[in-house]
């Protein structure tokens, strides 16, 4: 009872972190600059542009749809979330708008800056199985479906459509290309705050010197390492294969372990999006 008490709490806060960061590069970054951040709120730019209504109330109206598509799919526990993100997002959109002046000095920092601020938002809401609505709803319902599927990478394809369109309303290609940089950073924003800290690098070690390794990594590192079997297809010489993770900051210091203790492993690095267990992040549910 206390653990759900406490992951509410936790969901009401990031809700409005979350939902005020993203009105927040929406209302002094995008907007005022004619940037389609992706979305609906790309969409409802465009429409304010021909429409003269507000992007929060055109934000708001457009969702409606959407919200009741979903209705079924996520469950009215799940919807309720997103229904107070929607509505605040959409206030907050237009009180910012107001009362924080715009930035429009610089349409290339605009774009940097309205990427980082709204990725961050959305990556706060998505990392807790929240949406604001409109495509990242869309997208949270494919990523439900097929989680193995990049968040960020599944609302940069669906958000592209979105920049075509501004394109048509606003009748100006540079509209694309700066929207383009909006989208990619909050792209890259969201899958970095989705993998955390955890995103890391799976290092394999085939090498006929596994104990020292071994012990040398554990003790300086304090990491884990798994021990396999392994055996030259060439040569039939056998040997150990050594697997570790190790994160971004641990990368350099165990390659150099490796190279002063066996100059002759082969060494292979790939990448680890998201770890759980012992020394990273726990798996929890909301």
């Amino acid at each position: 009872m206390k653990n759900r008490f406490v992951s509410l709490v936790l969901d009401g806060v990031l809700i409005v972190l979350g939902s005020a960061l993203t009105a927040l590069g929406l209302a002094v970054f995008t907007i005022p600059n004619n940037i389609a951040p992706g979305g609906l709120s790309g969409i409802s730019t465009a429409l304010a542009h021909v429409t003269g209504l507000s992007v929060g109330v055109l934000t708001l109206l457009l969702n409606i749809p959407l919200l009741i598509i979903a209705w079924k799919q996520l469950g009215i526990k799940m919807l309720s979330k997103t229904i107070f993100a929607t509505v605040l997002l959409s206030v907050l959109t237009d009180l910012f708008s107001v009362f924080i002046p715009p930035y429009t000095n610089d349409k290339l920092l605009a774009a940097l800056f309205g990427g980082g601020v709204t990725g961050i938002g959305m990556g706060l809401l998505l990392a807790r199985g929240i949406s604001t609505g409109g495509t990242d709803l869309i997208g949270l319902m494919l990523y439900r479906k097929k989680p193995s599927l990049s968040m960020g990478q599944l609302l940069l394809l669906i958000d592209a459509v979105v920049v075509l369109f501004a394109v048509i309303v606003f009748r100006n290609i540079d509209v694309a290309l700066y929207s383009v940089v909006t989208l990619t950073v909050a792209s890259k924003v969201i899958d970095m705050l989705q993998q955390g800290a955890d995103h890391a690098k799976v290092i394999y070690i085939i090498t006929k010197r596994p104990e020292a390794i071994l012990q040398k990594i554990a003790t300086e590192l304090g990491r884990g390492i798994t021990v396999l079997p392994a055996k030259g297809g060439f040569s039939g010489e056998d040997k150990s294969m050594l697997m570790t993770i190790a994160r971004r900051n641990e990368i350099a210091q165990t390659l150099q372990i490796i190279r002063t203790l066996d100059p002759d492993a082969f060494t292979i690095l790939s990448d680890a999006t998201a770890v759980y267990g012992e020394g990273f992040k726990e798996e929890t549910t909301t």
